[in-house]
């Protein structure tokens, strides 16, 4: 009997963990967006911009007691909005959407170093939610590299097959390439399927 109630006190104590997850995934996944929408569920308030040049998130975004319900419990997070990981970065790139050469080079610099910022944070993080694209091929370099960096670490970890809103969003891509992990597939723009990744972040992560 003593142990069944020790048992029952060490969950109780292990709910009321403040969890630091981390938002990891290539660029322009919807990261911030994902941020921004349970930042807006729960706190009323957005994290950060979204923009469709890349690398617009350029540093480490944290977001403190972020508290969510959901019909299993309570979550308690500190969330972490990386930077889009990415294998390099082309100042050119940024001059596609019009920045000019001086901009872009910045902009560059600032992209590289917030890469490098995000892959240190792995440490200081409890668990992630590795956010993909569902409208691209999921099984790219970033993609690879990140997984298999979490699994290294023993990091928990949430497949967030993002953008099920778009045509062309195939969600099972992602499902099939990553069998091995826990998908869900969710619009971060227009809160679809979001009630369900707060299930399992609950049920997987906490």
């Amino acid at each position: 009997m003593f142990n069944g109630l020790l048992k029952k006190l060490l969950r109780v104590l292990k709910r009321k963990k403040v969890i630091k997850l981390g938002f990891y995934g290539p660029v322009n996944a919807g990261k911030t967006t994902l941020a921004n929408r349970i930042c807006l569920d729960w706190l009323g308030t957005e994290v950060g911009r979204v923009s469709e040049i890349p690398h617009e998130t350029r540093e480490v975004q944290k977001i403190e007691n972020v508290v969510v319900r959901t019909n299993n419990g309570t979550l308690r997070m500190n969330i972490i909005d990386m930077p889009g990981i990415a294998t390099q970065v082309d100042y050119r790139t940024f001059m596609e959407y019009g920045l000019d050469e001086e901009e872009a080079k910045r902009r560059a610099k600032e992209a590289t170093r917030g890469v490098i910022e995000a892959i240190k944070w792995l440490d200081n993080v409890d668990a992630v939610l590795v956010v993909m694209d569902s409208t691209q091929d999921p099984y790219t370099q970033v993609n690879v590299t990140i997984i298999g960096n979490l699994e290294a670490r023993g990091i928990p970890m949430i497949i967030v097959a993002n953008k099920i809103d778009l045509p062309g969003a195939r969600p099972e891509r992602i499902e099939n390439a990553f069998p091995q992990h826990v998908v869900v597939p969710i619009s971060a723009k227009t809160g679809e399927n979001i009630d369900k990744l707060y299930e399992a972040i609950n049920k997987y992560l906490t």
